[in-house]
């Protein structure tokens, strides 16, 4: 599953924060290969609103 990063974090609760900074997003535009398992869907379903998924 690739996930990108699509919208600033800046003025997001610590917790939203924390979560993008786990799934190993930094700047706007980074994307990442994961592995689709229950607790990084999770992950995403928290933060799903600054991030694009493609399966």
């Amino acid at each position: 599953m690739k996930i990108t990063l699509k919208r600033s974090v800046i003025g997001r609760p610590q917790s939203q924060v924390d979560t993008v900074k786990a799934l190993g997003l930094k700047k706007i535009g980074d994307s990442r290969e994961v592995q689709d398992s229950p607790a990084i869907r999770g992950m995403v379903n928290t933060v799903k609103h600054l991030l694009e998924v493609e399966a």
